[in-house]
């Protein structure tokens, strides 16, 4: 099997023998995935940057204990959260946080790239303006495709749980957008 095709749990199984390749392997594939959420969750890249490669040193150390009730993606992203939250609570000091660069669709006009700009950033600051609970399950379904019991996984609550957190962020991010102006709301 070659590296391309093999599987996550494949690969963790053989970090737990010692495979320094098969971290690199995991590491290619989840690093940017980990890293965005771990941005989104503690608002600074230089923590997501520390927390991301501390995300692949808990691999290392863990992948023997790695019983595989979770997609390994799950498993990193509910180490990644588990690491934001210690540092945030241990760090409370403000970090440089430079915001990516969007690169706009060509094939819009200026006009409409402005009005597709405007209404994501706004996206964006009415999410993070979300209590944390509600802001964490959009964060990781819709930047990050979990599905509900994915997001549970995560978050160690119950599917239940986070439907209803689910609901309730939904609801607030379309009154914020259609107060705003932006009439077509929340998909």
């Amino acid at each position: 099997m070659n590296a391309a095709t093999e599987t996550d749990r494949a690969l963790v199984d053989r970090v737990a023998k010692g495979d320094r390749a098969a971290v690199r392997l995991l590491f290619m594939r989840h690093h940017a995935r980990i890293y965005r959420f771990v941005a989104r969750q503690t608002g600074s890249e230089m923590m997501a940057d520390d927390i991301t490669n501390e995300v692949f040193l808990e691999l290392w150390k863990q992948a023997p204990s790695f019983e595989g009730r979770s997609e390994v993606s799950t498993w990193l992203l509910g180490i990644a959260r588990f690491k934001a939250l210690s540092m945030l609570r241990k760090k409370k000091e403000d970090w440089i946080d430079d915001d990516a660069a969007q690169v706009p669709d060509g094939a819009d006009t200026p006009e409409v790239v402005t009005m597709k700009e405007d209404k994501a950033a706004a996206l964006r600051r009415f999410v993070d303006a979300l209590p944390e609970e509600h802001r964490t399950v959009i964060d990781l379904a819709y930047y990050h495709g979990q599905s509900v019991s994915e997001i549970g996984e995560v978050l160690d609550i119950p599917v239940a749980t986070v439907k209803t957190r689910m609901f309730y962020a939904r609801k607030k991010l379309g009154e914020a957008l259609k107060a705003a102006g932006y009439d077509r709301g929340w998909p």
